[in-house]
């Protein structure tokens, strides 16, 4: 239908309902939606082009109804008078002058197809995402699945997905859709190393089912690499693991939280399931295991994973908005951290850098084992440079942490896997143990695409390198490859800094340097690229190689003295802001912060360092403030 003058989609593309009544209507029936017609470009479906996205029309929109034959449509125009289109005049040609509302009628989807997608190397079905529009962009869901994915946080919590205008079902192997007769736009993926499917097929009467196979062409898990998502919120562990096997995530980490009066996901803990394990009677390619993101708003958040017995409370702390109102600081992120360690788990700081208050205490007390790195959806958000930053400052002043990576999705628009961890077992049988021990190696890697194996002097991610006081050259090499979203630029990253780059236009790339190596140092590989064709994005990023030339530790100053700072901040907002219980509980979260503060400053005299900072006062000193 084409919109008269006057009559304007909302922000979400479809005709507004207000106080003043619909701006559509029937007499003898019920319109379902009216919403702005997509327009897709056939060439661009049927190209390589990695995310495909759809115009959305401004002048036509698609009513969907439910109604008796002889209803009336009403649509209000500019003026507040009513237009008026007859349904059954829908089946005729328009007579100029006779109906007012310029309308016509589309292939209803009624003609219910079995879809099937297997995986072409051994002909088993597969779980995978699925798109299918009709000609006029009209989303075509399977059974079971919305008809529109709500994209509020909290809102659908079903096995869906929203990329901008294009929404997913997540399906697994099989499913049936109801589909108009003619031309049906159909996309298919599964994660990072199998080719996506993006095809234009013909319905008829005589189309009953449709087989669509999958390639899987890169075969890094084959090699000894797991992949995996660090912070997924609100799905249900089954809905967890399906969109894991459709998106090819080996390892999904599901947690329990708290917002306030909403705890989600806290019933699922058990502190021993692994959800698709063999333990448990699954295949053990696919985990899910629930563990917690405990949170303050302030001392920051802090995701502890795979620990076994009871749930490490309180989830949150501090008052609102994490905890509930009147809740009071009742413990730091350094406890939590301590407690998930004594219960066997992995530490983990979300999505860096912030909330960052405590987190700097608790890396300098020896107490993170990974640091994440976190984007909702590629398309939209790139692996952010503030993050990466982040990290440096620690690796700068000798803390070899791992990065690993995580959607923290919360809603439909998030892509779980979206940017995932590659953590290399080699050998090893893959379980949740042995896949935890692989990001405490820190033999690891984080991607939104790309794929990349580094060594430093045939050494991988984790390792520790020494050399004599002099120094000396060392090679780097890596090898990258992708299945849709092309390495750009490669460069080599010593301290921070770019010290060789390498520029590439292909999905796949090998290559190598020589570095000259004078103090100690740490050495990674960071990969630029985008999903969305963003050429100066970071799609990708190693974890290190620590470099130590004679006695000389990694020691920047500068990133020291900041991180020093962030602790003296921790402490006096424990002081004077934080929600208090008792003295005796106050000194004691002091306490722990107040030795990381010590254990720094001491290595910065040790070394040399001058610097200025905000003495560390008694907590039983009287203050102005």
């Amino acid at each position: 239908m084409r919109l008269p003058a006057g009559v304007n989609l909302n922000a979400l593309g479809e005709l507004d309902t207000d106080d003043r009544g619909d701006q559509i209507g029937m007499d003898l029936g019920t319109v379902i939606s009216a919403r702005a017609v997509l327009e897709y470009s056939r060439s661009e479906w049927q190209s390589d082009i990695h995310d495909v996205q759809p115009t959305r029309s401004e002048s036509e929109i698609i009513v969907e109804y439910s109604a008796h034959p002889d209803a009336r449509l009403y649509m209000r125009s500019h003026d507040r008078s009513l237009l008026v289109r007859e349904l059954r005049s829908l089946e005729s040609p328009l007579a100029s002058g006779r109906y007012p509302l310029e309308a016509q009628a589309i292939e209803p989807a009624t003609k219910p197809v079995q879809f099937s997608i297997i995986e072409a190397s051994t002909g088993l079905q597969v779980a995978a995402r699925l798109h299918i529009h009709g000609p006029h962009g009209e989303y075509l869901p399977p059974r079971g699945h919305h008809r529109k994915v709500n994209v509020d946080v909290f809102q659908d919590i079903s096995a869906e997905f929203a990329n901008d205008l294009n929404q997913y079902a997540y399906v697994n192997g099989g499913c049936t859709v109801d589909l108009p007769l003619g031309s049906v736009f159909v996309e298919i993926t599964k994660g990072f190393e199998v080719q996506p499917i993006r095809r234009i097929v013909e319905i008829d009467e005589q189309t009953d089912s449709l087989i669509f196979e999958l390639d899987n062409v890169l075969r890094w898990r084959e090699q000894g690499w797991v992949t995996s998502d660090t912070h997924v919120h609100f799905l249900s562990p089954q809905t967890a693991l399906l969109e894991g096997q459709a998106e090819g995530v080996n390892v999904v980490n599901l947690l329990a939280s708290q917002w306030g009066e909403l705890i989600h996901n806290a019933s699922d803990f058990d502190g021993r399931t692994t959800l698709g394990a063999k333990d448990f009677g699954g295949d053990g390619e696919f985990l899910v295991r629930v563990g917690t993101e405990n949170r303050q708003q302030v001392l920051g958040h802090i995701s502890l994973l795979g620990y076994h017995g009871k749930i490490i409370d309180p989830l949150c702390a501090g008052g609102a908005d994490e905890a509930a109102i009147g809740d009071p600081l009742e413990t730091t992120t350094a406890e939590w951290a301590e407690r998930c360690r004594r219960q066997g788990g992995l530490v983990v700081m979300p999505h860096a850098p912030s909330p960052q208050a405590e987190r700097a205490a608790d890396i300098v007390l020896g107490l993170v084992d990974a640091i994440e790195v976190m984007t909702f959806n590629p398309r939209k958000w790139q692996i952010g440079p503030s993050a990466l930053a982040d990290w440096y400052r620690y690796l700068n002043i000798g803390y070899q942490v791992p990065l690993v990576a995580g959607s923290d999705k919360m809603d439909a628009a998030s892509l779980l896997g979206g940017i995932r961890t590659y953590a290399y077992l080699g050998s090893r049988e893959f379980t949740y143990q042995s896949w935890m021990g692989a990001v405490r190696g820190g033999d690891t890697f984080i991607t939104v695409g790309p794929l990349v194996n580094m060594t430093v002097e045939g050494r991988r991610p984790g390792s520790k390198i020494q050399l004599p006081p002099g120094g000396g050259m060392v090679a780097v090499t890596w090898q990258i490859e992708s299945v849709s979203v092309p390495p750009k630029r490669v460069e080599v990253i010593c301290n921070g800094t770019v010290v060789d780059q390498f520029q590439y236009d292909t999905l796949a790339c090998q290559g190598h340097t020589s570095v000259r190596i004078s103090g100690s140092c740490w050495l990674a590989i960071r990969v630029r690229g985008s999903v969305a064709g963003r050429d100066s994005d970071i799609a990708a990023h190693t974890s290190s190689v620590f470099i130590k030339v004679g006695e000389k530790p990694i020691f920047a100053t500068g990133d020291a003295v900041a991180i020093l700072a962030q602790i003296e901040g921790s402490i006096a907002y424990l002081d004077t802001l934080a929600p208090k219980t008792d003295e005796h509980r106050h000194s004691r979260m002091r306490a722990s912060l107040e030795l990381a503060h010590h254990r720094l400053h001491n290595q910065l005299h040790q070394l040399g360092a001058s610097h200025e900072h905000t003495p560390v006062h008694s907590v039983h000193m009287k203050r102005e403030h």
